[in-house]
């Protein structure tokens, strides 16, 4: 029998409800007042990645939101609108329909990708960017055409994701277990423990979800060289305004740390980037003492350096 919504329901100190934005239904987690930061997963995960920072961001004064993006977890999974244009329209809703005009926004991996995107195509959203294992998306491009031994061979599960309905099977069967091996090769040595990467197989393995995932790959790659790719392109050469931090894991074979270093390019606002030591792709996961410390650090700096 398949996994059902309720899997991630998961109970500790936060609140779960359905938050409507755009006519999606998302799945929201909450914890904590103050100003509003809006924290976004990325694949192959959900809410729950973001665990440890629903209690440090709540303890130093803010209200954080972990959302399941569309296609995730407790969120709808409709049959399309896995663009980032879309997805960042996605995320800009929900901060309203969170009563907020804007919000810090902190995403890793895809989730990261579309809050470059947010930053650029709603930038009243974003009072404060941060993006986590995630170049921005034309610098990933360039990375992907121009590095053929590098970024685009460790991307190389996103080439395979372009086939049809393949992938999805690769991904599901025998309870999730090629999501659990990604998830050990991305990361640093010792971790996830087994009852971790068992949580996000188990979510990874809901009617649906699988589909909706690799679809933002399938778009990603497809669109580069179609009209609504290149509109994109051109609108995402526009630079970001909300003072950035860039974290990114020393070890992260997924995406090459030179990938994402030439980000700051695309950035005219105050910008921070920080090579995380003994970390891969899941900095907020696997050394997350470490990665609060920043996090906070730089938020509760008035002026943040360039």
């Amino acid at each position: 029998m398949a996994p059902d919504e309720s899997l991630v329901q998961i109970e500790g100190p936060w609140t779960h409800r359905a938050v409507h934005a755009g006519g999606t239904r998302f799945h929201v987690v909450e914890a904590g007042e103050g100003p509003l930061v809006l924290l976004l997963h990325g694949f192959p995960q959900f809410w729950w990645t973001w665990r440890r920072q629903l209690e440090s961001l709540p303890a130093a004064g803010y209200r954080a939101v972990a959302a399941d993006l569309r296609g995730y977890g407790g969120s709808d999974k409709p049959p399309r609108g896995y663009d980032l244009p879309t997805l960042a329209a996605d995320a800009a809703g929900l901060i309203r329909a969170l009563g907020e005009t804007g919000a810090i926004v902190v995403g890793h991996d895809w989730g990261g990708l579309l809050a470059w995107t947010m930053a650029v195509l709603d930038p009243k959203c974003v009072h404060r960017l941060v993006t986590v294992s995630a170049p921005h998306p034309l610098r990933l491009r360039s990375a992907l055409l121009t590095d053929p031994f590098g970024q685009l061979r460790a991307s190389g599960h996103g080439v395979g994701f372009q086939l049809p309905i393949l992938p999805e099977r690769r991904l599901t069967r025998d309870g999730a277990a090629l999501v659990g091996r990604l998830i050990y090769e991305w990361s640093r040595p010792g971790w996830p423990d087994a009852e971790t990467a068992r949580t996000y197989r188990e979510a990874f393995a809901i009617p649906a979800v699988a589909h909706s995932a690799l679809e933002y790959h399938r778009w990603f790659g497809r669109s580069q060289f179609r009209p609504d790719g290149l509109r994109f392109a051109r609108a995402m050469h526009t630079e970001v305004e909300a003072p950035t931090l860039q974290l990114h894991g020393a070890l992260d074979p997924c995406i090459l740390p030179r990938t994402a270093q030439g980000s700051s390019r695309y950035v005219a606002a105050p910008y921070r980037w920080r090579l995380l030591e003994g970390a891969g792709h899941f900095p907020h996961e696997e050394i997350p003492d470490v990665f609060d410390a920043e996090l906070l650090g730089w938020l509760a700096d008035p002026e943040p350096d360039r």
